[in-house]
């Protein structure tokens, strides 16, 4: 299975490339108060990407720690001896 990752992390790397070279146009984001930022459209798409994924991990962090929380309260419920 591994012979088979590597050429498709390759394919996957070049496909990714050739969106960056053909999006590599200058797009300018407008904000309050006529600021504005000239940005290439990949820089624009690779920023907004990655705040959403740390947006979606944040949320996905706390939902993971209240059940690792509720895991231990059931493991300690569950423990020999407690006498419930």
């Amino acid at each position: 299975m591994k012979f088979l990752l590597w050429p498709l992390r390759i394919v996957l790397f070049i496909v990714l490339l050739g969106f960056a070279i053909k999006n590599s146009g200058v797009v300018t984001l407008r904000f309050f108060f006529d600021t504005a930022w000239s940005l290439p459209l990949v820089a624009v798409m690779l920023i907004f990407f990655a705040f959403g994924a740390l947006a979606g991990l944040t949320v996905a962090l706390g939902a993971w720690l209240r059940q690792r929380r509720e895991l231990a309260r059931l493991r300690a419920e569950a423990r020999p001896g407690r006498g419930h």
